[in-house]
């Protein structure tokens, strides 16, 4: 399908569809949420139809990701889409969370993993701990973090790496210099 809209995803469906099922929702379940019938709820996440902005919005606030995850901040040249992730085309995603930055790797959500670029700035911290349905295997390729799974903190260095299978964590960057992770998440959460 053609889209209208060049900054919508050539797979918002799909990337919408594997949103979906990582948090265990039926069709109907989403549908119902958002006030819409099934069938145009299908057609969305089959690419046969674009939904509005306003609907993006509703439909990003009840999969808990943001509407800027939805949008393709920059075309991918021809061949390459489903393929390769520029670094000018990164999709920003997560949670507004004060001194994260995290961009999707990976070209789409439709795979068993997603693959995520996490910048924490200086002094930032997240305050309570995080708890997800998913197995994380991450990278530190820069900068210093503090990482705590199940009540127990470890200080990373670049080259360190980690596991967390369903623990609580949360990290903390105790420096005056970013943090560069590179995390795998599965199934996908963003």
């Amino acid at each position: 399908m053609q889209h209208d809209r060049p900054d919508i995803s050539l797979t918002l469906g799909a990337d919408l569809r594997a949103l979906r099922k990582a948090r265990g929702l039926k069709l109907t379940d989403l549908a119902t949420k958002l006030g819409r019938s099934v069938g145009w709820l299908s057609q969305v996440e089959r690419d046969k139809s674009d939904p509005a902005i306003a609907d993006l919005r509703q439909i990003a606030s009840a999969l808990g990701v943001s509407v800027s995850m939805l949008f393709r901040h920059a075309p991918a040249p021809a061949g390459e889409a489903g393929f390769i992730v520029r670094r000018e085309a990164r999709r920003p995603i997560g949670s507004p969370i004060a001194g994260l930055t995290e961009e999707l790797l990976s070209p789409d959500l439709t795979d068993d993993f997603e693959m995520v670029h996490s910048t924490f700035l200086p002094h930032s911290r997240i305050k309570e701990p995080v708890s997800r349905p998913t197995q994380e295997v991450a990278y530190l390729v820069s900068g210093r973090l503090d990482i705590e799974i199940a009540g127990t903190t470890h200080s990373l260095r670049p080259g360190d790496s980690f596991r967390i299978r369903g623990e609580a964590f949360r990290w903390s960057n105790p420096t005056s210099d970013p943090a560069v992770a590179i995390w795998v998440i599965a199934p996908p959460v963003y």
